[in-house]
């Protein structure tokens, strides 16, 4: 709120600040401007810049260098912030419904892509989160535990199919079906085919194939 707001209200500043209009202003813009900050970082991050100086970032996002670092501590308080707001942004897609249910066809299709949909909205992000795992550990934390997630998702999903193996070769099977849809391996299908339509029948084939005892 600014001093003409608060006039036009017959207030002193001082009252302003007592039932706190002016405060409740002041961390409005603040966490805007937290807010544009991360969301710079990640459009650069979804154009594989992934590591953007505070130039880069200051510039993006419509403020001062000095404002970049105002509200963190430094690059990877920036980068982790960064990563854990975009994860909330897409955590529905995350999710699955109706896990589980529907003929084997169509939790196949399914499945495809719902995985396909996640990688898009959360591909930069996650390779920028790859590349800081290796020295970050809150990084890898997360990123570990996100895997975990998918990992059991896929287990949830298939578990009619999985029940048909023994335990070993379900083992077997369940990590080749994580290798064929984690993000490394969707970005060589993505990167290198222009045309998703033709992506997910093969993934489709790919899957349908791991499942079949």
């Amino acid at each position: 709120m600014g001093a003409g707001e608060v006039a036009e209200r017959g207030e002193s500043r001082e009252d302003a600040v007592a039932d706190g209009s002016v405060l409740d202003g002041r961390s409005a813009i603040r966490d805007r401007n937290r807010n544009a900050v991360l969301d710079a970082v990640i459009d650069l991050f979804s154009e594989d810049n992934l590591s953007p100086g505070p130039e880069e970032v200051a510039l993006r996002a419509g403020l001062s260098v000095r404002s970049v670092y105002r509200y963190f501590d430094g690059h990877d308080s920036l980068s982790r912030a960064a990563v854990a707001r975009q994860l909330e942004m897409v955590t529905p897609l995350f999710l699955i419904p109706a896990i589980g249910e529907g003929d084997r066809d169509m939790r196949i299709d399914k499945f495809v892509r719902a995985r396909l949909r996640l990688h898009a909205a959360v591909a930069p992000s996650a390779r920028a989160t790859r590349m800081r795992a290796r020295f970050d550990d809150v990084v890898r934390d997360e990123f570990e535990a996100s895997r975990i997630l998918l990992r059991e998702q896929i287990e949830r999903h298939f578990a009619r199919e999985f029940a048909a193996f023994s335990p070993e070769r379900m083992e077997a099977r369940l990590a080749a079906v994580d290798a064929l849809f984690a993000f490394e391996s969707l970005d060589h299908y993505v990167l290198h085919r222009t045309d998703l339509a033709a992506v997910v029948p093969l993934l489709v084939d790919a899957l349908d194939a791991l499942l079949r005892p």
